[in-house]
């Protein structure tokens, strides 16, 4: 970051931060603090980090990404094209809940759904046994900036032994140019409940940066089943971060479908306890100059635990995608049972993927293995389809349809399988 950026953002801050919620929260105030001095040292993450080794985010210090000062407006067409039938819905416009847009009707006892605001303000010790425990200021600097800057975001509670009948959708709606719509949600599913989760992000056509972070609990034999589908607009920065804390027999699925943006990254980080499941799956598509980073991170902690990961990566034209896959199993993490697997499709010359699949393994009886595929469409099953009569950009796109849809069929909700199957046809109208 430069000296003049880091200033501004100093100077701006303490006007900033009377306006956030939890003031009268002592433990939160200092998070905050410690959060934005480590953002104001060093500025978002650089090439130079490991881990954000090819995804340079240096051009966003040129713009100035800010809360917007109207109240925000939504078109209903872009509300009702990504909102699903058969969900509990609640709307965050520009950053903030919107009452105007929740239909949380019908939820039962023992469900908590609130903004995050109003949670600080009424709930404040309750949220200081989650908040930052799944994830600290230490983890990069987009957690440290969404920490200091998060005005709203949910709260939601499943008690013990409670099950949702129908998933909950959480839409990111961004409304504004130039907008900083920064978020904070904390999703805590207890002993023996399940559910299942819907994250939605998408906006108008201009430029705007969405910082979300999810921190989840996952309690003892419990199941949460997340999805995660970003259709942010072609101009959009877009940083989203889940990390997960998985206790004894929990199972955890994700599925992740990356379409919009103009640079977009993910992070997907459990810790899993004994006997704990997981499970990765993922899906990116490239057009344009797109820019595509998914980072995911597994550690066994205990034994007993078995993971599976997925992530497909579709590129075309001038874009890039990046895959930075990191599994490790502790030292006492015996009996680990572990797979995965990354597999890219190059549709054009100057497209371009890094992929970097890790093992780091501490234990000896284990069960593990990880594997990678770059490549693009096999010639002869272009030939096959043209010698029944199809063109050859109608055969290139049926293949590479079905080589998406592998990571669609998985969707087993209809509304959404539907809106994302749309999206991906979109991209392969043939």
């Amino acid at each position: 970051m430069t000296e003049q950026l880091a200033k501004n953002f100093l100077e701006q801050y303490p006007a900033i931060k009377l306006a956030l919620p939890g003031q009268s929260a002592d433990w939160l105030k200092a998070l905050r603090e410690q959060a934005f001095s480590r953002f104001a040292d060093s500025g978002f993450p650089s090439p130079r980090e490991e881990e954000w080794r090819y995804t340079n985010v240096s051009a966003i210090e040129k713009k100035r990404f800010q809360w917007p000062e109207a109240a925000p407006s939504v078109d209903e067409e872009t509300l009702a094209a990504v909102k699903l039938d058969d969900c509990w819905t609640v709307v965050l416009v520009d950053g903030q809940f919107s009452e105007q847009y929740a239909d949380l009707d019908g939820l039962p006892d023992g469900v908590t759904v609130v903004s995050m605001a109003q949670a600080l303000e009424n709930q404040a010790v309750q949220l200081e046994n989650y908040l930052a425990k799944a994830v600290d200021n230490t983890e990069h600097n987009f957690v440290a900036f969404n920490t200091a800057w998060f005005r709203d975001g949910l709260f939601v509670k499943i008690d013990a032994g409670v099950e949702l009948k129908k998933p909950l959708q959480i839409i990111h709606l961004v409304t504004q140019t130039e907008s900083l719509a920064c978020t904070r949600q904390v999703v805590v599913v207890e002993d023996s409940a399940q559910a299942q989760i819907i994250e939605t992000y998408a906006g108008a056509d201009c430029a705007y940066l969405n910082c979300a972070v999810n921190e989840v609990f996952v309690g003892k034999q419990a199941r949460l089943e997340w999805f995660k589908s970003q259709q942010e607009a072609e101009q959009a920065w877009h940083f989203g971060g889940c990390y997960v804390k998985q206790d004894e027999q929990a199972a955890f699925v994700h599925h992740h479908f990356a379409f919009g943006g103009l640079l977009s990254r993910s992070d997907i980080h459990c810790d899993l306890e004994t006997a704990a499941d997981c499970e990765l799956n993922g899906l990116f598509l490239g057009m344009k100059r797109q820019h595509h980073d998914s980072h995911t991170r597994i550690v066994h902690q205990k034994p007993d635990a078995s993971s599976r990961e997925l992530y497909k990566g579709v590129l075309d034209q001038r874009s890039r995608g990046v895959f930075q896959g990191r599994v490790i199993v502790a030292e006492n993490a015996q009996l680990t049972d572990s797979q995965m697997n990354n597999q890219n499709l190059l549709l054009s010359e100057h497209a371009e993927i890094d992929t970097k699949p890790q093992l780091e393994i501490y234990a000896d009886d284990v069960k593990c293995a990880h594997g990678v595929t770059v490549g693009q469409l096999d010639e002869k099953s272009v030939f096959y389809f043209r010698a029944r009569g199809l063109d050859e950009e109608t055969a290139k796109n049926m293949l590479t349809f079905a080589f998406a849809n592998q990571m669609v069929s998985r969707v087993e909700i209809k509304s959404l399988h539907d809106q994302v199957l749309a999206q991906l046809l979109k991209r392969f109208p043939q």
